[in-house]
């Protein structure tokens, strides 16, 4: 009977062709008609303005994406701006870091040994040896996009380190700034391309820029205006870094934005490395 009356009471209900399911008031987005139990020949449309309300909701949540300083420029401007900043007032004029070691002083300041030099010299053939031959090895594919990029100085610190001993000065072994520095090179390369790629950059491009300034100075003073070949490139040096900059920026676009944040968050550590073997000169 419980059935026969079931039967019954939906035959009533089909009987009234003017019969209206009742919406509940707080009928949510992910409500649909299949909800309601009514017959085919019915049919069921949800009111105009509620459709609207919704779009309007989910556009009014949609917040713009943070902009990055030098991100419209590309990659390697973001990490040119953070290099600036870890600079200080006297080295750059973007520069926001307090003087606390030596070689943090305009180059003007310096007082440079031949001694120190060399040890300068020495570390930094180990770091650009070690640098060259990562890239060589290519642990990871990007990496073989900067073989002969025309900016290597391993060959040329070779020249440089001959013509002293031609002078007679001992070359000294690698100290422990430039052997450090190196062992770390080796053990991100194998593990982490977005904080490689971010020391390969600081030293290739702070070597063409604050590097040159440094040889110029340090030959004034101590080798008689003598041009060293660490100092030279063969071919247009503007050309050349412009060259490996369109590469970095196009090996970026592959890159999440937290790969890129993590690679921009080491340029402290190059810039630490860095400065430990540039303050052999002083020494």
């Amino acid at each position: 009977m419980a059935s026969l009356t079931s039967i019954s009471q939906s035959h009533t209900i089909l009987k009234k062709p003017n019969f209206t399911p009742s919406i509940p008031h707080n009928l949510s987005s992910s409500f649909t008609p299949r909800d309601l139990l009514f017959s085919k020949t019915q049919s069921f449309k949800l009111p105009q303005m509620a459709s609207r309300s919704y779009v309007v909701s989910a556009s009014t949540t949609e917040t713009p994406r943070k902009r990055y300083p030098g991100e419209a420029k590309g990659f390697v401007e973001e990490m040119r701006f953070v290099a600036m900043k870890l600079h200080t007032k006297e080295q750059a004029k973007e520069g926001e870091k307090e003087v606390k070691q030596p070689e943090e002083h305009s180059v003007r300041k310096w007082e440079p040994s031949i001694d120190g030099y060399l040890k300068f010299l020495v570390d930094s053939k180990l770091v650009y040896d070690t640098l060259e031959s990562i890239i060589d090895k290519a642990a990871f594919p990007i990496y073989a996009e900067f073989r002969n990029t025309g900016l290597e100085r391993s060959e040329k610190l070779a020249k440089d380190l001959q013509w002293f001993e031609e002078q007679g000065y001992a070359i000294p072994e690698p100290s422990s700034p430039g052997i450090t520095y190196a062992e770390y090179l080796k053990e991100i390369s194998d593990k982490d391309p977005q904080a490689f790629i971010c020391h390969f950059y600081n030293t290739y491009f702070a070597h063409s820029a604050g590097g040159r300034m440094i040889g110029k100075k340090v030959a004034q003073q101590i080798l008689n205006n003598r041009e060293l070949e660490f100092y030279k490139w063969d071919g247009d040096l503007s050309q050349l870094l412009q060259n490996v900059r369109n590469k970095l920026n196009k090996v970026a676009e592959s890159w999440t934005r937290d790969e890129k944040n993590h690679c921009l968050e080491e340029t402290e550590k190059s810039f630490k490395h860095s400065g430990e073997i540039l303050r052999l000169i002083l020494s």
